[in-house]
């Protein structure tokens, strides 16, 4: 069992809006929290990463993806409690507005699968309202890339 269930502190984690046109990557979960649920891709910051480092390893990791980390769409946090209202989770996440820039799209590690997405299919993927926002949001950017 994760040191993450049933926590004594916050977890800080990142997400990440990778978007290719018109789409964006969703992934499946494969585990607690939100196991089953699509959502955006992400994970936890390992002791002595940056943030930035965090959303590209954990891309590469969950997608197969190697991503462009852009601005910083929002930071959040999301706690779960059990029905004793004890907390099982906590996290605070921070979600980047990314674009690929190589690799290929796959579900890989904790992932169950993964996808892209057009803004009009998301209701078929049952998202948050905090990923959904975070998608609409990161659309609504997307032409905010760097010149390379």
């Amino acid at each position: 069992m994760s040191d993450r269930f049933y926590p004594d502190r916050p977890y800080v984690g990142v997400g990440a809006v990778i978007v290719d046109g018109d789409r964006v990557v969703l992934i499946k979960r494969k585990h607690e929290p939100l196991a089953g649920h699509w959502s955006l891709p992400g994970g936890a910051v390992e002791l002595g990463e940056s943030l930035e480092d965090c959303v590209r390893r954990e891309m590469l990791e969950e997608t197969g993806l190697d991503v462009e980390v852009g601005p910083v769409l929002e930071v959040f946090d999301r706690i779960t409690r059990d029905e004793r209202g004890a907390v099982s989770y906590h996290f605070v996440l921070v979600d980047y507005l990314c674009w690929s820039v190589g690799g290929t799209l796959r579900a890989a590690t904790d992932v169950a699968d993964a996808a892209l997405v057009t803004r009009e299919d998301l209701p078929k993927y049952g998202l948050t309202e905090k990923a959904t926002g975070g998608v609409l949001r990161g659309l609504a950017s997307a032409g905010q890339r760097p010149n390379r």
